[in-house]
């Protein structure tokens, strides 16, 4: 990397004292860790700046939300569903559909959580989700793991999604957890269930999100929790695992066994993520504002069911859908209209005052390379920008969500970095437009501002720089063996991997393992 400080300029000081002075000032600075509150990104930044839907559209979508619940309604409500909802004065129509008064929507909206704290088992992870606060983490059913080496993909796998979380625990840009693939070397469904759960806690500290494919599994799941929160009751105190929940199948249809799980989690304490994931053009209509008048209709249809349950139940607003292409059918996740679709959403969510989280950083290539490179870069920069709390499958995810990706962990983590400063924008305070270092350089002084003790100062703080990401010039790249992107991301990988264990108190994680039949190591 070019030493700053070996570029010429207007000063009479021996250059051999003034660059030594100034890398080791440089080096020392680098090396020193900094505080959190001072790092140049960290989670929880406020975005909220990009605005694809004008206030106008907002009030559209919202009063086309609310006539779709009053006229069309949902169908397919579990039986517990239909009497929660109807205690709590939703309209069971002769056709099956339950349909939503305005006046009821607008009650539950007004008790529904805000400001709710996603907890970590490290509190330095709890995510703040209040205003735009900005937070990218991980998501998915993968079903592949991708081998960008080989360039084949093959049946994921437990271990995969242990060593997909202990990467995320040790990536600062990566603030949450949420399952990524499917444990496919686990052929019984609760074991299954256990294993995706108990490899995300054994990874990492950070929030974890779980899902459940049969309501019948909770229960165990739940002992797992208790035993690795150390009891029932400091789990309720800081539950630090949410329930991703397909609660709705679009169109304008309840998931029962899916609703069925939601009333027994909401009853134990866990957080909510309400998802509604239409495709437009196939389960969802294709213009784009219909697409989230839908999601928006079954999202706030979620609202009702969730503080019909228990009021005030810490949910997130889970508007998710995707995008077709046309042409074919086939889901376009890192399209433009994608990430058009998602800061839509994310303005939605602001409207409602309410948690919101949606999709970002899909990539429809099968590898990392350029194409996976624009397209998580453009879907998570304008996620962020437009305020989105918490921006799922941010990393990792290839093919259209079939595919996972270790090496795309690494390297989105740099892609995160560079989406979370877009998103912290540019800080005008009266210090940083004080001509004051201007004079310094300017009159009299070297006429450049390499080393001095502004440029210096914000270095670490102003500036993010990636790790895996190379900004040799061509000479030096090529001293240094051409190294590729991808080389240095397995590399940094295997690194992290060789240090990373497991998360878990080793008394509980042998009393796990004893417990219940765990696949990885």
């Amino acid at each position: 990397m070019t030493d700053l400080s070996d570029l010429p300029g207007e000063t009479c000081e021996p250059a051999r004292a003034r660059r030594s002075g100034g890398r080791q000032a440089r080096v020392a600075l680098r090396a020193a860790p900094l505080a959190d509150d001072v790092k140049p990104v960290r989670p929880g930044l406020p975005g909220g700046q990009y605005k694809p839907l004008t206030e106008a559209g907002v009030s559209q979508i919202h009063a086309a939300a609310l006539d779709a619940l009053e006229q069309i309604g949902l169908s397919q409500a579990p039986e517990s569903g239909r009497r929660i909802l109807a205690e709590a004065g939703a309209i069971l129509g002769d056709d099956g559909r339950i349909r939503f008064p305005r006046a009821l929507v607008e009650d539950m909206l007004a008790i529904a959580a805000r400001d709710i704290t996603l907890y970590a088992r490290d509190p330095r992870h709890d995510l703040h989700l209040t205003g735009t606060n900005v937070h990218y983490g991980t998501a998915g059913a993968a079903v592949h793991i991708v081998d960008p080496i080989t360039l084949e993909y093959r049946d994921s796998t437990a271990q995969d999604l242990y060593d997909a979380a202990r990467l995320v625990d040790n990536l600062d840009n990566i603030h949450f957890y949420q399952r990524t693939m499917v444990c496919r070397d686990v052929a019984d469904n609760k074991e299954m269930d256990l294993n995706t759960l108990y490899g995300c806690l054994a990874g990492t500290t950070k929030h974890v999100g779980t899902s459940f494919s049969d309501p019948s599994h909770v229960a165990d799941c739940f002992e797992m929790l208790y035993m690795v929160a150390g009891s029932e009751e400091k789990w309720l105190e800081r539950p630090f695992v949410s329930n991703s929940n397909c609660f709705v199948v679009p169109p304008m249809k309840f998931a029962e066994e899916s609703c069925i799980t939601m009333e027994d989690c909401i009853r134990r304490g866990m957080p909510m993520l309400l998802l509604s994931a239409g495709q437009a053009g196939a389960t969802a209509p294709a213009p784009i504002a219909l697409t989230i008048v839908q999601a928006v209709a079954e999202c706030l249809a979620g609202v009702v069911y969730v503080n019909a349950i228990k009021p005030g139940a810490p949910a997130i607003f889970g508007t998710w859908p995707f995008v077709s292409d046309l042409r074919t059918g086939a889901m376009s996740g890192g399209s433009a209209e994608q990430a058009l679709l998602t800061a839509g959403c994310a303005q939605m969510h602001r409207f409602y005052g309410l948690p919101g989280g949606a999709a970002s950083g899909i990539s429809d290539s099968k590898l990392p390379d350029m194409q996976a490179g624009w397209e998580q870069g453009i879907t998570n920069a304008l996620a962020g920008l437009a305020g989105l709390n918490m921006c799922y499958e941010a990393v990792g995810m290839h093919a259209s969500l079939l595919g996972f990706c270790l090496e795309s962990l690494v390297l989105g983590d740099d892609l995160l970095g560079q989406a979370m400063r877009l998103v912290r924008g540019i800080d005008v305070t009266p210090d940083s437009t004080s001509i004051d270092a201007m004079k310094d350089v300017c009159l009299g002084g070297p006429g450049h501002y390499l080393g001095s003790d502004q440029t210096l100062k914000l270095m670490q703080t102003e500036y993010i720089y990636p790790n895996v990401g190379n900004r040799m010039s061509p000479k030096e790249w090529n001293e240094a063996g051409k190294p590729l992107l991808l080389d240095t991301a397995i590399a940094r990988k295997n690194a992290i991997l060789a240090k990373a264990g497991c998360r878990v108190d080793p008394d509980v994680d042998a009393a796990i393992r004893k417990r219940f039949n765990i696949y990885f190591k």
